[in-house]
């Protein structure tokens, strides 16, 4: 560590802003004080990599309008249970909330609850890594026909968010560090748009070492002016990817339209799901009036979530942060997640 410490440090010769796009990078990065092993002229800033804060806040209201039902039991990872919506209400203020590790938990309550009659909704929360797993357990519930089962799907796909990130009128990125658990699915190939915005990206792994490797690498293409898409996490990731996962997510996926927190709605950024599988699609097995409030769907006033998604905030500028808005009493997704950017900066007291 100590050693590219010097090297980058050696090699830098400009001011760079390097995006990570990936929760659990947003999060090492803070745990290994890697930021304090860089030179003032490279920095490090989170970008929409974290799928839970993402999630909009009309989306979020559409869970929490599921759950208020009572026949419906909503199966969720545990990071969506304290992310409020306008108001503070919370997915964690209703009994028939139910935490799952894998979709398949929640495919199993289904079959559990089968003679009560009680619908089981599972969130569907998640980027590429995710939506096989989901993809998955739909098509497991089809050969099974177990009737009280749905996926509210809100996944989104990474490519389309970075397309608005670089194409922004005021972007200063200069590179990105792209996300290893995406790319194992994806491939390293996935990326490889991004040299149309003369971008530079590093796939790069988790632990300390990897990471620092792939700033290096990104700072030395940067700095002898190249575009390259690497991959620095080879042990894992190949260039055209998980072929098996792709066909299940497209087999039981399409590509829709999607709204990201705090930026709106991408055009192509989601995943719906497609004619044969509609049976498990949650916005089609509800009425418009269950699933849809009334009320107008704001962020919470001053909330900086959508800002520092798109890299134009850190945490700290925010006036909330570790005053109103704390792990404890959250305003935002971004504090409430274990893969938010306020979480890590919080957690590990980056407050400069």
């Amino acid at each position: 560590m100590r050693i590219l410490s010097l090297e980058i440090k050696k090699i830098s010769r400009q001011s760079l802003t390097l995006m990570e796009v990936c929760g659990t990078h947003t999060m090492n990065i803070a745990r290994y004080g890697i930021r304090s092993l860089l030179p003032e002229n490279v920095q490090i800033i989170s970008g929409p990599g974290c799928p839970v804060c993402v999630t909009s806040v009309s989306d979020l209201q559409m869970a929490i309008n599921l759950a208020k039902e009572p026949d419906v039991i909503i199966a969720t990872f545990g990071d969506m249970l304290k992310v409020p919506v306008q108001g503070g209400d919370t997915l964690q203020n209703y009994k028939n909330v139910k935490i799952v590790y894998s979709p398949l938990d929640a495919l199993q309550i289904a079959q559990d609850n089968f003679p009560s009659k009680k619908e089981v909704v599972l969130l569907g929360i998640g980027f590429e890594t995710t939506i096989p797993l989901i993809a998955a357990t739909i098509k497991c519930a089809y050969e099974q026909t177990i009737t009280n089962f749905s996926v509210l799907s809100m996944h989104k796909i990474i490519p389309p968010a970075l397309d608005v990130v670089l194409s922004a009128r005021d972007n200063k990125i200069n590179g990105l560090i792209l996300p290893g658990h995406v790319s194992v699915i994806t491939g390293s190939a996935y990326f490889n748009f991004l040299k149309k915005y003369q971008t530079s990206g590093v796939i790069a792994g988790f632990a300390a070492l990897e990471i620092m490797e792939s700033i290096y690498l990104l700072v030395r293409f940067l700095n002898e002016g190249r575009v390259e898409i690497a991959n620095n996490y080879q042990r894992v990731v190949s260039a055209e990817g998980n072929l098996q996962a792709n066909l299940l997510m497209n087999e039981v996926f399409q590509i829709s339209d999607a709204n990201w927190r705090g930026i709106g709605i991408i055009p192509n950024s989601g995943m719906e799901i497609v004619e044969k599988y509609a049976s498990f699609d949650t916005k089609k097995r509800f009425s418009h009036a269950i699933l849809h409030s009334e009320q107008k769907i704001e962020e919470a006033p001053g909330c900086l979530c959508g800002g520092i998604l798109m890299g134009k905030f850190n945490p700290n500028e925010c006036g909330h942060f570790a005053k109103r808005c704390t792990p404890a009493t959250p305003i935002g997704p971004c504090m409430v997640s274990s893969e938010g950017t306020c979480a890590a900066y919080y957690k590990y007291s980056l407050l400069k």
